[in-house]
């Protein structure tokens, strides 16, 4: 199968950028190829970490607001500590960037768990799923996120005895929580 991408344009530059494109591809269903203009959403690849506490026996999670998802009554939202990789920064970089600044914890040994993309009909974003155990003696700073980008984050810590029953109420509502603790869960326990 082929495929041909022409008259890229950038139409909305800011923190995400969105790009428009006439693309032409081969056809499962006839010889005729498709030609259709296509939008991508793109603002750069992030991380996520699953973290587990092993003299705690559990996992570390962040909690803070999201505007996007406030639009369908879930304001706060429980989630693996994440975030964007920056520009000459490898994703291995930017997880143990991200978990020190948002949770105060200090990780090395991190494991790649799996690299997706959470919504490719939209998204060009690529995220890289990291595991680590870690003690509570690794964190070494408050953490609470990045002031400069107006972060307000709080560490909440959730037992190992507790996930699989909220896996299976739907306690957790985003895309790298379920897919880090199903992982956990069909190759750690």
């Amino acid at each position: 199968m082929k495929y041909h991408i022409k008259e890229e344009e950038l139409v909305f530059n800011d923190f995400l950028k969105i790009y428009k494109a006439e693309v032409t591809h081969d056809s499962f269903n006839s010889d005729q190829k498709v030609t259709a203009t296509r939008l991508a959403l793109d603002k750069g690849n992030a991380i996520a970490v699953l973290l587990y506490e092993k003299d705690t026996d559990s996992f570390l999670f962040i909690k803070q607001f999201r505007y996007p998802s406030s639009r369908h009554g879930h304001a706060w939202t429980i989630e693996l500590p994440a975030g964007a990789i920056d520009k000459d920064e490898t994703a291995e970089q930017a997880a143990i960037r991200e978990v020190e600044e948002e949770i105060g914890y200090q990780v090395t040994d991190l494991k790649l768990i799996v690299e997706y993309f959470p919504s490719p009909g939209m998204l060009s974003e690529q995220i890289s799923i990291f595991y680590v155990e870690v003690t509570s003696l690794q964190k070494i700073s408050k953490g609470g996120g990045s002031t400069s980008e107006k972060e307000d984050i709080e560490l909440i810590k959730i037992p190992r005895v507790e996930i699989k029953d909220k896996l299976n109420n739907h306690f957790f509502n985003n895309s790298i929580s379920i897919i880090g603790l199903q992982w956990f869960l069909l190759n750690k326990v």
